[in-house]
């Protein structure tokens, strides 16, 4: 299984970025998917997750009302839209794949992708 994370960059605080992350190679007939972030120095921490169906919807507090999870199971791709962007959002985006299991700890996770960088500049 291959998750290909894309569509970091920098972006100015309050300005917006969307992220998507491809999956292919070995199918499953349902699965979970979540978004993690990390920054310097800092550990991987929850950002969102959402179940096969597109319900099952999780937030990280920090995230709440700011960000979306999103998918689309024809075309294998989640989505993170992430709207007023703060400089603390700043971390190396990560997504990953639970083929069992459904959660906010990064245990619970499969598969992982390689990660996009997102920089908010003040």
């Amino acid at each position: 299984v291959q998750l290909q994370a894309s569509g970091g960059g920098l972006v100015q605080a309050g300005g917006s970025l969307r992220l998507s992350c491809a999956v292919s190679g070995r199918t499953f007939s349902s699965y979970a998917m979540g978004w993690f972030r990390q920054a310097p120095g800092k550990g991987r921490e929850f950002v969102a997750a959402i179940g096969w169906t597109g319900g099952r919807l999780n937030y990280a507090d920090s995230v709440k009302g700011r960000f979306t999870i999103s998918r689309d199971n024809v075309k294998n791709t989640v989505y993170l839209q992430m709207n007023s962007l703060k400089p603390e959002d700043t971390a190396v985006y990560y997504c990953a794949l639970g083929v069992k299991n459904y959660g906010r700890s990064w245990h619970q996770y499969d598969y992982w992708g390689q990660g996009t960088q997102v920089t908010v500049s003040s």
